[in-house]
């Protein structure tokens, strides 16, 4: 069974025992569990059934995951030039993630 969930402006598609990562969000410090509630899509029901497709969501849907860990994805660099003009600016961005692994799927 699979699901196609929106986090921060994302689609991801998920199944179970995946490992994925989503975009930092505030929790509380003894948050172990997340859930997702915007499921646009569930497929892979079993065989004869038709997969479920929102409009945009499927009402009641969710996807539940643990939290494993917290972290910073590689630096990206931006450089900024402008030639002829001494004109050179640098910037560097790291983006926070939390990495997930989903343990259920119900539509």
């Amino acid at each position: 069974m699979y699901a196609i969930i929106e986090d921060s402006g994302t689609q991801i598609k998920v199944s179970e025992g995946d490992v994925i990562r989503v975009a930092i969000r505030e929790l509380p410090a003894d948050a172990a569990t997340l859930t997702f509630d915007r499921v646009l899509m569930v497929g892979g029901m079993g065989e004869g059934k038709a997969a479920k497709v929102g409009a945009p969501l499927i009402p009641g849907a969710k996807v539940s995951g643990e939290i494993l860990s917290q972290g910073k994805t590689d630096k990206v660099e931006i450089w900024k030039r402008r030639r002829r003009k001494n004109y050179v600016r640098h910037r560097g961005h790291r983006q926070d993630f939390l990495e997930v692994k989903v343990t259920g799927i119900s539509a």
